[in-house]
């Protein structure tokens, strides 16, 4: 039975590389202009894509099929780390980039912003979460008196965390 390495074909693999925080797009940039220049020579790569997570800081994500490359394209940045680059797997990868709902960072007691629909600017507070249905009760913070409010889920953003 032969293997895909004995056969001289390498399978992509991910890898996270450290960075400083914050030039994270830095690192990406000087690494893409890097691999077009290969391109350019007209030199084979074995780089496929830069992945720069929005809540992950400090780490750009490489697929490449050989490690000497990703040695090679991340040598002598300014703001690449030493150390070596850690290999993580597609799911994990899935996982960071998949977007959580907004809802499930909301509790009863959380002051939220309403962002959208006729309650759009105001502040309330959350009296009651179905997560089944993606809808929130709140109570307007600036009304004069209480009325209990259903409002989808994504029409929020938390502002601090209730008692």
């Amino acid at each position: 039975m032969e293997d895909q390495q004995s056969s001289g074909e390498e399978q992509a693999r991910i890898y996270a590389v450290k960075t400083t925080v914050g030039r994270e797009l830095d690192v990406a940039f000087i690494i893409s202009m890097r691999v077009e220049e290969k391109k350019a020579k007209g030199e084979e790569t074995s780089v496929r894509s830069i992945i720069i997570p929005p809540d992950i800081k400090g780490y750009v994500f490489l697929e490449v099929e050989k490690l000497s490359e990703l040695y090679r394209v991340v040598s002598d940045i300014r703001y690449v780390k030493a150390g070596r680059p850690m290999k993580i797997a597609y799911e994990e990868l899935e996982k960071l980039l998949k977007p959580k709902p907004v809802i499930e960072e909301l509790d009863v007691g959380d002051i939220v912003e309403i962002t959208r629909g006729p309650f759009k600017g105001m502040r309330a507070k959350i009296t009651g979460v179905d997560r089944n249905k993606n809808m929130l009760t709140v109570n307007i913070l600036e009304a004069t008196f209480t009325i209990p409010i259903t409002i989808p889920g994504d029409y929020v953003k938390k502002m601090s965390k209730g008692a």
